[in-house]
């Protein structure tokens, strides 16, 4: 495992060639830290999912509103909404085409969960990549979410590929996580 300070001119070129090679990395967030591995890569995705200790939907990454609305297999009118709501701590979950992720990190009727970060690091990285990358808290399956580096490496270190340190975030809060339901968004987080 390597571990990169966030601030290295090399963090997100790191990061990208993890993901592209079918890695893990953990990186931080304007909330908490993330695990990511590349959304449409089965295998990375059970590495991932043997990490946390479950199998369920997890959510991605989008570099921009454009981007993830492209995903989205809704209705004109559904997308006021979501393009109210996406950006900055908040998970939006809603249908999108075949072929956006892997099928194994989808919910209920093709429902994927999008995120916008204010986050630098998670943008840049996202805008490069070339499918989505998953963002899931940094913990095992019914854990707290971890987001002090050391205890991360401690944890996790042998199962991952890279940290992109970014510092203790600890008191930061999960993202607030809305779902498209009958044309309305309701807070499930």
């Amino acid at each position: 495992m390597n571990i990169i300070n966030i601030k290295s001119a090399d963090a997100v070129m790191n990061a990208f060639d993890i993901l592209e090679s079918g890695g893990v990395i953990v990186y931080p967030t304007d909330t908490i830290y993330g695990f990511g591995v590349d959304a449409k890569n089965d295998a990375a995705i059970q590495k991932l999912n043997h990490i946390k200790g479950r199998k369920q939907s997890i959510s991605v990454l989008a570099p921009d509103i454009k981007t993830a609305l492209s995903w989205a297999n809704i209705s004109v009118d559904e997308k006021e909404p979501i393009k109210d709501k996406l950006g900055g701590n908040t998970t939006v979950i809603f249908p999108v085409k075949d072929g956006v992720v892997s099928p194994m990190i989808l919910g209920k009727d093709n429902t994927l969960g999008v995120r916008i970060p204010h986050h630098k690091f998670c943008n840049t990285l996202s805008s490069m990549a070339s499918n989505p990358f998953t963002t899931t808290s940094v913990n095992k399956h019914g854990s707290i979410p971890l987001n002090d580096p050391d205890i991360i490496i401690k944890l996790f270190g042998h199962n991952i590929d890279l940290l992109i340190d970014g510092g203790n975030l600890e008191g930061n809060q999960s993202s607030v996580v809305f779902k498209l339901y009958h044309g309305e968004l309701i807070q499930i987080r």
